[in-house]
């Protein structure tokens, strides 16, 4: 075998091990992304902390954690169920879109407060605003 031809076997074979280094380093990548990715869709987007409850469920101090869509009210099947004599079956809805929350009363009966201004359509919140759902108040917060 003269010189050239091994030469030409050596670039050949340093080609094909530097391709799958860079297969694998490729690879390892994305496998990061996706588990970085699952640990973020796992945690809540902020909280609501309990600031008066008079009937004591949630209890005052609580913090419940929020998902992307949350519904309030007496109704068990609600994200964040009340006990509120005061609060409908279906109260209102706190939904997290693009960057921003937005309280929604859902034509409840004593209707939906933020800062103690009535809400009447989808209205932007911010992290300490307090929001009332019958004699229940909220703080939103952010995730712990």
């Amino acid at each position: 075998m003269d010189p050239f031809e091994l030469l030409v076997w050596v670039l050949r074979l340093s080609f094909l091990g530097l391709l799958y280094l860079f297969l694998a380093y490729v690879v390892r990548t994305l496998w990061r992304d996706l588990r970085a990715s699952a640990v973020v869709a796992d945690r809540a987007l902020g909280r609501l902390i309990v600031v008066a409850s008079p009937g004591g469920r949630p209890a005052t101090g609580a913090a419940l954690p929020l998902q992307a869509v949350n519904s309030l009210g007496r109704d068990i099947n609600n994200t964040i169920p009340l006990d509120d004599v005061f609060a409908s079956a279906f109260h209102a809805r706190l939904t997290f879109r693009g960057r921003t929350w937005y309280l929604e009363d859902l034509a409840s009966t004593n209707g939906t407060f933020l800062n103690g201004q009535p809400v009447a359509m989808p209205t932007p919140l911010g992290y300490g605003d307090e929001v009332q759902v019958g004699q229940v108040r909220f703080r939103l917060d952010r995730a712990a």
